[in-house]
């Protein structure tokens, strides 16, 4: 047990709502594990006092925050400086108060880079196209992030077209825009939508046209396994769950608030995520 003292370092996350985040049952592991002298609380902030609330902290002395929907946006403009990661995804998630300068960046990309390369350790990025279903923040982070990876194609598919074609035009490079999922030559497909996940209508796409050997992953993490990762299991391939992306998106925050690069392993995915339904 971590016992707090008048040095404790302090960071949390800021939503509305965010009773529902898992963040800081993660760091307060990763605390407890370091025997770091701190703490991660949620923050709950109304939108329109969003820009305010920031600076108060900074004023009051956090190290930093994790920022959830819907002040992504608010969190990119209310920052003295933002990272390459933040500028390509036109959104920021991390905020690191540094002798009195607001800096943030966006590691929902570097997140997702992680987890797939920990799952799918065969895949390359050069291996051959990616296919994005979605054209949200979420793809936009993962999009950047595959291309600066270098992916060599890729294609977004949404259901409104105009607004994958303006996610084409904001990150530039070999991105193409279609209205159903070519898979006929895919290595990567990856569901950046709700589909699938609790309580949301199933992603209803047949898999039998991507090639052997291309990995499935899904950001829903709520269930573990969607009906989209079971069906790439149960045609043979890998498929990648979205809770590690969660996981190892938080890393690079918590160095920086407390100090320690922490590690994701089975104990962490077990506590943080052991009460989400399997199916």
């Amino acid at each position: 047990m971590t016992i707090l003292s008048g040095h404790a370092r302090l960071a949390g996350i800021l939503g509305w709502p965010v009773s529902h985040s898992r963040s800081p049952r993660l760091h307060g592991l990763w605390l407890r594990r370091h025997g770091i002298d701190g703490a991660y609380l949620p923050l709950p902030v109304r939108p329109e006092r969003f820009a305010d609330s920031v600076r108060a902290l900074a004023d009051l002395g956090f190290r930093g925050a994790n920022v959830t929907i819907p002040h992504k946006e608010a969190a990119f403009a209310v920052c003295d400086r933002v990272d390459p990661s933040a500028e390509r995804a036109g959104a920021v998630n991390t905020l690191v108060f540094r002798e009195g300068r607001i800096e943030g960046s966006n590691t929902d990309g570097y997140g997702f880079l992680a987890n797939l390369r920990e799952a799918a350790p065969a895949w390359r990025p050069e291996a051959g196209p990616a296919v994005i279903l979605g054209a949200g923040g979420s793809a936009r982070a993962v999009a950047a992030a595959l291309l600066d990876a270098g992916c060599p194609r890729l294609v977004l598919v949404n259901r409104s077209p105009a607004r994958a074609e303006a996610l084409a035009r904001a990150l530039g490079g070999p991105i193409e825009v279609a209205d159903r999922a070519p898979l006929g030559d895919a290595a990567l497909l990856v569901n950046t939508t709700s589909l699938g996940m609790q309580g949301q209508p199933p992603l209803a796409l047949d898999l039998a046209p991507l090639p052997d050997g291309a990995v499935v992953a899904d950001i829903v993490y709520v269930p573990r396994e969607t009906g989209l990762l079971a069906a790439a299991r149960a045609r043979g391939l890998v498929g990648v769950e979205g809770l590690g992306m969660l996981l190892h998106q938080a890393r690079p925050g918590f160095a920086a608030w407390f100090g320690t690069d922490p590690v994701v392993d089975a104990e962490l995915r077990d506590f943080v995520g052991g009460d989400i339904p399997a199916r």
